[in-house]
């Protein structure tokens, strides 16, 4: 009788924090550009480079064709003249000639997180105020930065980040993945913001400041983190600033990617969450709408548990698509509604897993993540992986 009771009420709990956060996420201005300031204050764009695909040039052109006024400084940094990247980054630097814009060779490892090294000395080049951090496989649209800027007028505001969506989804799995990107993830954020004010940044698009980035100790405090992301817009908040999200969506495009390479994603973000929020990520399987009324039916599987199990998968399914339609801005073939009782599913196992372990995979290197979200490499695996950097 216990266990039945205790089924039934978290069914009900999960179903009311899925509408939860489909309201949320409806109350946001999705896709809306706000009022432009007349006066653009100069940029300086950072752009960490490691390997190339079909998609970045692509994705790299777009930040040459923004709509803004003011001076844009573009750094773009790989590791060595070997990457792959260097004669491609080359090529697109002479059709935009007139950009200022410079391929930096960074080859100091100055700490475990390549990225973030990268980083660091692409800062000593900077020349304005405003810094924006953006990932590799980032495309944007014209008036991202034109956007991204306007709330940062405001000294309160320490960083200004934005959502991403997932659009070339080219096999089952990557389909099964936009959809935990495109439906669940944003409208989570937003869900979890209207408890709190957000402590953390989102990383395909980060805009700061020199002041607010020097008071945390630089891009040096980030070296040896996994999550560096998280870790710039957690200690701007710790230290009094404000994190504004950004309407404006970019996409993330990606090489075609196999179920066994999108569960090793999949399983690094899990983990990675579990440590830098434990307590959310741990009661995040509460909202799980298709767990909770399957379990409750499996044990008393009567007419009437059926019915509330149709009715939660029904509203489960419905949220979601409407949530992915809003997100990508065209309708969700209804073929794929099963992806999202097989993503609650597999979120479970994600979940249980993010528990079991501490072990991540990041650009073909296995590291374990330390206490407070530090990273750790083997000797024997952190030389194999400096050959590949």
């Amino acid at each position: 009788m216990a266990i039945n009771l205790t089924l039934g009420l978290l069914t009900v709990l999960s179903l009311g924090l899925t509408l939860w956060q489909w309201l949320a996420a409806r109350r946001f201005p999705l896709h809306q550009p706000g009022h432009t300031p007349s006066d653009q204050p100069g940029i300086t764009l950072f752009k960490p480079l490691k390997g190339c695909d079909e998609h970045t040039a692509r994705c790299l052109e777009s930040w040459f064709q923004q709509n803004y006024r003011g001076p844009i400084q573009v750094l773009l940094g790989v590791a060595s003249e070997q990457d792959p990247a260097w004669a491609l980054v080359k090529q697109l630097l002479s059709v935009y000639s007139q950009a200022d814009a410079r391929l930096v060779v960074c080859p100091d490892a100055l700490g475990v997180n390549g990225k973030v090294s990268t980083l660091i000395q692409l800062h000593r080049l900077a020349r304005h105020e405003l810094l924006v951090i953006s990932d590799a496989d980032i495309q944007v649209p014209a008036n991202l930065l034109a956007q991204a800027v306007a709330p940062l007028r405001d000294p309160r505001v320490g960083l200004v980040h934005c959502f991403y969506r997932l659009l070339n989804s080219t096999t089952w799995a990557m389909r099964w993945e936009a959809f935990a990107v495109n439906a669940d993830f944003w409208s989570q954020v937003l869900q979890g913001q209207t408890l709190w004010p957000l402590d953390y940044a989102l990383g395909a698009v980060m805009v700061t400041t020199r002041r607010h980035l020097e008071k945390i100790g630089g891009f040096e405090s980030l070296a040896d983190f996994l999550a560096d992301d998280y870790q710039l817009g957690h200690r701007l908040a710790r230290n009094g600033a404000r994190i504004e999200l950004c309407p404006i969506v970019v996409d993330c495009w990606s090489a075609s990617l196999s179920w066994r390479q999108v569960w090793r994603h999949q399983l690094r973000w899990a983990r990675t969450i579990r440590i830098s929020k434990p307590a959310p990520y741990a009661a995040s399987l509460l909202s799980n709408a298709s767990l909770w009324p399957a379990l409750w039916f499996g044990f008393h599987p009567t007419a009437i548990v059926g019915a509330v199990l149709a009715i939660c998968l029904a509203l489960r399914i419905a949220t979601g698509m409407n949530l992915q339609q809003r997100m990508i801005r065209q309708p969700s073939p209804w073929y794929l509604v099963w992806l999202i009782p097989l993503k609650d599913v597999l979120q479970v196992f994600l979940w249980l897993l993010a528990f079991t372990g501490q072990r991540v995979e990041w650009k073909g290197v296995s590291y374990r993540i330390g206490r407070g979200g530090q990273l750790v490499k083997s000797p024997a695996i952190a030389k194999a992986g400096d050959r590949t950097r």
